[in-house]
């Protein structure tokens, strides 16, 4: 982010400790919070005016938070952090699957949702193009049928338009890169998540499929995303 921003992060949850907690905590280190309590109110909120990141709770009555993912990813692709229960690995792999960037397992530490969400933003501006400095904007990535911008965090694939989210994006332009070469697990985990933040295997694995199912959307017959067992990922430059 700028110097001259405050991110602002909206927090979503029908337990009001949790939000008051939170939110207490992110001031602290200063950010500016918005707090719903109520997710429906909270998606209309965000579609009409979208924070710089949302930590959004999976079990609320009404509409839980993967519905609310699911709407919001119609009209954004800003990042959202999901809070889970341990037991909600299905949870936790249908977010992921449907857009969302990260998710933390309760009772949580707040100085991990913290690093975390610093760490997503730092993505997030890696994305955006350098208007307040002197460097040049990163140049864009042609791979055969695949186009990526991402001074403006665009990517089409046969000319047609890819929404990613910022972890897609990352993890695609490493791969993009160097075509046919492998990187494992770990270096996309570097790539994705630049700073100290643990993610286990299960996680890369799930971008990974995700990246494919938004391509397939596009184009069924997609394919150059190719898995070496053991090893890792690698694109094929048709």
């Amino acid at each position: 982010m700028s110097a001259s921003h405050t991110p602002t992060i909206a927090l979503v949850d029908d337990d009001r400790n949790i939000l008051t907690s939170v939110s207490i905590a992110l001031q602290s280190e200063g950010f500016v919070t918005r707090l719903y309590s109520d997710p429906e109110v909270a998606l209309k909120a965000l579609i009409e005016n979208p924070a710089d990141l949302a930590v959004c709770d999976i079990k609320m009555p009404k509409m839980d938070g993967i519905e609310l993912l699911r709407r919001l990813r119609e009209k954004s692709a800003m990042p959202v952090i999901f809070l889970t229960s341990k037991s909600d690995e299905l949870d936790e792999a249908l977010g992921l699957a449907m857009g969302a960037d990260d998710y933390i397992s309760k009772p949580f530490s707040q100085r991990l949702l913290i690093a975390r969400i610093r760490a997503i933003l730092r993505r997030s501006e890696l994305t955006q193009p350098s208007a307040d400095n002197n460097e040049p904007a990163a140049e864009p990535i042609v791979r055969g049928r695949l186009e990526m911008d991402p001074a403006r965090h665009r990517v089409k694939w046969k000319g047609q338009d890819v929404t990613l989210t910022v972890t897609e994006f990352l993890i695609l332009e490493t791969l993009a890169a160097r075509p046919g070469v492998v990187k494992n697990r770990n270096q996309l985990m570097d790539a994705a998540y630049q700073d100290d933040v643990y993610v286990d295997d299960r996680t890369i694995d799930s971008h990974i499929k995700r990246l494919r199912r938004k391509f397939r959307e596009t184009d069924p017959d997609f394919n150059a995303i190719d898995t070496l067992y053991g090893a890792g990922y690698r694109f094929s430059e048709e």
